[in-house]
C-alpha cells in the first residue's frame, strides 16, 4: 500500500536511502547527511511537480517512492523508489516488497497522477532491476554513458506508456 509521506517518516527515509546496498544502486551514491537531506524534503514537500509515497507493508513503513517532473498537461513524470533493505531482509521479505512497491507506484501513476508516461533511470549493470522493469512494461529507450561513484558508467532511460482507458 502506498500513502503520502509525511514529516515522521523523513528520518527512515534518510536512513533507507543510506543503506549500502540502496547507494550501490543509486544514481548518487554518497552518504546523504542530515541537512542535505533535510533541505531536499522541505523542498520536496511542498513542490506541486512531486510527490512522495510511503510504502508499507503488514501496516509498517517499509520504503519509499518519489515522482517527479510531473507534468500534469503532459500526463509524464519520473519516477524512482527505494525499501527498507535492512528490515526487509530481516523479516525474508525483500523480494516480494520490491514487486510490490513497484506495482503499486505503477498503478498510482496510471490510477492517481493520470499518467500516460513514467520515466526511469536505471544503471545499466543493476540486471535485476532491468528485468522487473521489463517484467512490468518499461521500455529501455536510451542509453547514455556517466560519471557515478567515480566511475563512467551506462544509464538506461526507460518509459512506461499506459494506453488510454486502460
Amino acid at each position: 500500500m502506498l500513502r503520502p509521506a509525511t514529516d515522521s517518516d523523513s528520518a527512515d527515509v534518510l536512513r533507507w536511502r543510506n543503506h549500502p546496498d540502496v547507494r550501490a544502486v543509486s544514481l548518487t551514491q554518497h552518504v546523504i547527511g542530515t541537512a542535505e537531506h533535510t533541505a531536499w524534503w522541505e523542498r520536496t514537500m511542498v513542490d506541486p511537480t512531486r510527490r512522495v509515497l510511503i510504502y508499507e507493508r503488514a501496516g509498517a513503513p517499509a520504503g519509499v517512492v518519489t515522482f517527479f517532473d510531473i507534468d500534469a498537461a503532459a500526463h509524464t513524470a519520473w519516477w524512482g523508489y527505494y525499501l527498507d533493505n535492512e528490515g526487509l531482509t530481516a523479516a525474508g521479505a525483500l523480494f516480494p516488497a520490491w514487486i510490490q512497491i513497484q506495482r503499486d507506484a505503477v498503478k498510482y501513476a496510471r490510477d492517481v497522477l493520470g499518467l500516460r508516461e513514467l520515466h526511469a533511470e536505471t544503471l545499466g549493470s543493476n540486471d535485476s532491476v532491468r528485468q522487473v522493469n521489463s517484467r512490468q512494461g518499461f521500455e529501455e529507450v536510451e542509453t547514455t554513458r556517466r560519471e557515478i561513484g567515480g566511475r563512467t558508467v551506462d544509464v538506461i532511460h526507460t518509459v512506461k506508456r499506459f494506453e488510454e482507458g486502460a
